[in-house]
């Protein structure tokens, strides 16, 4: 089965420089925060902050590669028909890790999908049922 990736942000995106991305669990639910990209979507204020609720999500990683690395090819999906910065829902054949730095919260689902959002410095990647993404104004 081939790798399908659909990107889920249309109208918003991570800020580019300094996006600071940060996770908290509560529960069977993560929340992905960041700032975002107020200079390419002038709909956002300099500050607003994104999240991103994962609904039943049961592991998580935010680690390598960064951009740098992603650059070299050291993403884990060879050579990827996607682009470095965004977010997206990773369909098909999703590669079997090595990377020790997955976060297991809970026993695997089968019904979940697997969500990718490249980040400056960092790769986040969640399993989860479903995603939201909430606006938090300045």
């Amino acid at each position: 089965m081939t790798t399908e990736f659909v990107r889920l942000n249309g109208d918003w995106n991570a800020e580019p420089n300094v996006p600071e991305p940060r996770v908290v669990v509560t529960g069977a639910d993560l929340r992905l925060t960041f700032y975002f990209n107020a200079f390419q979507f002038p709909h956002f204020e300099e500050g607003d902050i994104g999240q991103l609720r994962f609904k039943n999500c049961w592991r998580y990683r935010l680690g390598p590669p960064n951009d740098e690395g992603w650059m070299r090819g050291q993403s884990r999906f060879s050579a990827p028909p996607h682009e470095w910065g965004h977010f997206y829902e990773v369909r098909g054949d999703v590669l079997e890790e090595s990377e020790d730095d997955w976060q297991l919260l809970a026993e695997p689902v089968s019904e979940s999908k697997h969500f990718l959002f490249y980040f400056r410095d960092e790769t986040f990647e969640c399993d989860a049922h479903e995603w939201s993404l909430e606006v938090k104004p300045v």
